[in-house]
């Protein structure tokens, strides 16, 4: 996992500071350590790789062994890894378990809400409400639950929403000139508009976006606008749905049958799975 790096060094960074003074007076030099993490509830697990990077990187000469894998299904008591080492697992131990725990919190969610859709056609997507700096572990995260990741950010795909539809006036015939000014400076650039109502889907299906979203309607309203999509004789872009999805509303429009359900809550409602390292000197 050499692609999180950066992001598992600036962790580290911020936990061990000028050093871990507890370890230094209180363990013995030349101590060596065996540990294991176990987990203490049931979920999917995620972020075995990140864990045993940290303490690569901050406990020089240990040794991991990964007893599970990313995506596992995994329930109390179960050994997720075991390490041997120098005191310095325990300076390690936290920025792992950190990882380990919100990553398989998030995986956990998502793989929660991609349980309920029942629909061949629908799959549950990920937002951009991550935290700060932990995104592609986070998307990484989503993947292993079994959801998928919509735009990694504002760079590779474009997503018109209301505000940039208010700066085009509203005008389908400006959209249409962004759009195409849009694909002409991008190509390939996937693109997505919001629509909020059945009036915006039908001026905004003939623009040729790939992705077109019914953001916070009703129920009746989104069966209406996905009868008039899939009628459509031109280009038809995916249906995605988005709204502050809950469970029971994810299980509920999955049965209309559209290409996505997006939901933000997978990554910022993400509950930590418990997860414990419990380390003894050999």
């Amino acid at each position: 996992m050499r692609e999180f790096d950066a992001v598992i060094k600036a962790a580290l960074k911020e936990d061990i500071g000028s050093g871990d003074v507890t370890t230094r007076f209180f363990v013995p030099l030349g101590s060596r350590f065996y540990g294991e993490m176990r987990a203490k509830d049931t979920g999917v697990l995620c972020g075995l790789h990140v864990a045993a990077r940290v303490f690569e990187l901050a406990a020089k000469g240990s040794k991991v062994k990964l007893v599970k894998k990313d995506g596992d299904r995994i329930k109390k008591g179960d050994v997720l890894m075991k390490i041997e080492g120098p005191a310095s697992i325990l300076t390690a131990e936290r920025t792992a378990l950190n990882f380990l725990q919100h990553m398989s919190g998030v995986a956990t969610r998502a793989a929660l809400f991609a349980s309920v859709i029942k629909h061949p056609r629908t799959k549950i997507y990920d937002t951009r409400k991550t935290l700060p700096g932990l995104r592609m572990v986070e998307k990484y995260a989503v993947r292993c639950g079994g959801a998928r990741n919509h735009r990694l950010g504002l760079h590779d795909m474009a997503m018109i929403k209301d505000n940039h539809v208010a700066f085009a006036g509203g005008s389908p015939a400006v959209l249409a000139e962004r759009i195409a000014a849009m694909r002409r400076a991008r190509p390939g650039l996937k693109i997505e508009i919001e629509a909020q109502d059945l009036a915006q889907v039908k001026a905004f299906l003939p623009l040729g976006a790939d992705v077109l979203m019914l953001d916070n309607m009703d129920l009746a309203a989104m069966k209406k606008a996905i009868a008039v999509i899939r009628s459509y004789k031109g280009k038809l872009p995916e249906v995605e749905i988005s709204g502050g999805v809950d469970l029971k509303m994810a299980a509920r429009y999955s049965r209309l049958g559209a290409d996505r359900i997006s939901v933000g809550s997978i990554t910022s409602g993400a509950k930590p799975l418990d997860i414990s390292f419990e380390a003894r000197i050999k």
